[in-house]
């Protein structure tokens, strides 16, 4: 009874859960980005989204060109953990900036059945928590963002105990493997 007990409450930060937040934010916002900037999905592509977001939801052109980047490229920068922090806190704004704009007269819940005309901000919000979660943890052991961060902590390690003045020239070695 007592290994149940542990399994049920213990509690664990894992890379894991930054890995599948990261990849799946990543890959919905990239499907989302693609339909504004390459008409794939059913989108209306760039000149229709751009259209749409400086007529009719009165945004400055580069405000709608930095969202429709931030969903695309920046979505696939985020599943791959690159400045994974930077890309999360770009699409919570853009989120925040859909429900203050479009969603919140539309109440909270998704529009089903299309009953209120338009959809509530339940995914927004969904989508703003997974952010956060993202810029607090960071991408993760699995991201490109965790091999910048090593490569970076190593290079200021050797700094650091290296002598002012002094040169030391290090050879960085290759291993090749044949299968």
């Amino acid at each position: 009874m007592n290994k149940l007990i542990e399994k049920v409450f213990e509690t664990r930060s894992s890379d894991m859960i930054a890995l599948i937040l990261r990849v799946t934010l990543g890959a919905v916002m990239f499907a989302h980005g693609a339909q504004k900037l390459l008409g794939w999905f059913g989108g209306f592509g760039f000149n229709g989204t751009m259209d749409a977001m400086t007529n009719n939801f009165h945004l400055p052109w580069i405000v709608a060109l930095l969202v429709i980047l931030t969903e695309s490229i920046g979505g696939l920068c985020l599943a791959l953990g690159f400045v994974s922090r930077i890309i999360a806190a770009a699409i919570a704004v853009i989120m925040a900036g859909a429900v203050v704009l479009v969603h919140w007269d539309n109440g909270f819940f998704m529009n089903w059945y299309n009953i209120s005309g338009g959809e509530g901000f339940e995914y927004h919000l969904l989508v703003i928590a997974i952010c956060a979660a993202l810029i607090f943890q960071g991408g993760g052991m699995y991201s490109i963002d965790s091999w910048i961060y090593e490569r970076f902590r190593k290079r200021r390690a050797i700094e650091n105990v290296i002598p002012d003045g002094v040169t030391i020239r290090i050879r960085e070695q290759r291993v090749m493997f044949k299968l």
